[in-house]
């Protein structure tokens, strides 16, 4: 009988393998008590490896000892040890797969293509989480600026960032909009941003906005002292949205942003690696909720909106706030934020953006949260303070002060008439309750 050739197999202990070699998949599944789920995950693993449902002849034993995927672990939840209670249903698991690092390189396509390719198609199976090894995120740049370039940039040192969406989202004139910046901007906005909705329109094309929306940014700077980066919405087909990009560049602008998972994430790295765009590179959420919002299906949100954007070269990213208009789990939320900006390997640290009908009332809860290491973005609730988007901006300010220094917000509201207005125009314009 010949021998078992044990490293051929789509199985090992997950002490048997070497993690500098591998990239781990965990993946929460649910099937009918009648399939063997222990059986199935190494056909997963081959599915996304060496084979397919069916053994093939050029699969040979020395194909699989290379590149084969390996379950690592499949845990059962409740863990049943001697009997499955005849009134369940289905059964839920747990699953790790390692796989070969070699079988896709430092890219992210053909790692997303092995992780949750076809077996995203298999039932009820979502990507929990992905562990890279060292040599794998070696081979990205990651953020060309992250959290300490930006803020050298514009010389602020620890304090939250303030963010400003440009509101109403599209239709409106460079004319228009540059007011509408100019204001934000003089009102102490560090970053402002398009609207993800506002690319490349025949009514507001990027170099128009970039011309007149740079000169204001200039006028502001000599009346107020602090300078504000202008993230130009680059969004495009390709190559469009490079030359869209290296345009605004040339023409002055400061930072670029784009809607990274619409492009793909080959855009956003190839933006950030081009040494003519040397500016930050905003990356926004759009088609998000697509990839992770099922509990069922997709990818967990912390790799979508966090991990994977940081990899491809953001330097900041946009994500769902519970507190606003986003339904959103605190621990999911918090999630994102730290495969933003905690230690990656040697990359450097994203700046996380919490954004969605975020009002000052927020600003102290958002900094309990997540610390001040932040950008705070809100749209309305600068543009729709009563008193203009000047004092919807101030009043965001004063809160974030109000929250460095310690002080209530009540309190600080005594000195302060623009934060007053704000605290008694949004209440809880949401109905969930601050922090719920």
């Amino acid at each position: 009988m010949p021998k078992l050739d044990i490293e051929s197999l789509p199985i090992a202990l997950p002490d048997g393998v070497n993690y500098d070699e591998y990239v781990v998949g965990t993946y929460l599944v649910s099937y009918p008590k009648s399939i063997p789920v222990a059986k199935l995950a190494p056909a997963l693993a081959i599915e996304q490896s060496t084979g397919t449902w069916v053994p093939v002849p050029g699969e040979t034993p020395e194909v699989r000892r290379r590149h084969v995927a390996k379950v690592i672990g499949v845990y059962e939840m409740p863990d049943y040890e001697w009997m499955v209670p005849p009134q369940v249903v289905e059964r839920q698991y747990v699953i790790q797969i390692a796989f070969p690092e070699i079988n896709f390189g430092p890219q992210i396509p053909m790692l997303l293509t092995t992780v949750i390719g076809n077996i995203s198609m298999a039932g009820k199976l979502k990507l929990l989480d992905l562990r890279f090894p060292e040599k794998y995120v070696a081979g990205f740049q990651g953020p060309n600026f992250g959290i300490p370039g930006i803020r050298k940039l514009l010389g602020v040192k620890a304090r939250p960032l303030l963010n400003n969406m440009i509101k109403p989202c599209t239709g409106y004139p460079p004319e228009v909009g540059v007011e509408l910046f100019r204001l934000a901007a003089l009102g102490g906005c560090d970053i402002i941003k398009d609207d993800e909705l506002l690319a490349n329109p025949s009514f507001c094309k990027v170099e128009a906005r970039v011309k007149l929306y740079m000169e204001a940014e200039r006028q502001v700077y000599e009346e107020t002292g602090e300078h504000t980066l202008y993230t130009v919405n680059v969004t495009d087909e390709i190559p469009q949205v490079f030359e869209n990009a290296r345009r605004a560049v040339e023409l002055g602008c400061n930072a670029i942003m784009v809607n990274y998972l619409a492009t793909g994430f080959p855009v956003l790295r190839a933006l950030a690696q081009d040494p003519t765009i040397n500016v930050p590179i905003l990356g926004h959420m759009d088609v998000a909720g697509a990839l992770y919002a099922s509990e069922w299906h997709g990818i967990s949100s912390h790799l979508v909106l966090g991990k994977f954007p940081r990899l491809a070269g953001a330097d900041i990213v946009v994500f769902p706030a519970p507190y606003g208009k986003a339904p959103v789990l605190m621990d999911k939320f918090q999630n994102v934020a730290r495969n933003l900006c905690f230690p990656l390997y040697g990359l450097r640290p994203t700046f996380p953006m919490a954004s969605g009908g975020i009002t000052p009332k927020m600003v102290p809860q958002v900094v309990h949260d997540l610390g001040p290491d932040i950008v705070i973005g809100s749209g309305g609730g600068i543009h729709a303070h009563p008193q203009g988007p000047v004092a919807g901006a101030k009043a965001f300010r004063q809160a974030i002060q109000a929250t460095m220094d310690g002080r209530s917000l009540e309190d600080a509201a005594k000195e302060h008439a623009e934060l007053k207005v704000a605290l008694e125009t949004w209440v809880d314009p949401f109905g969930k309750g601050i922090g719920m």
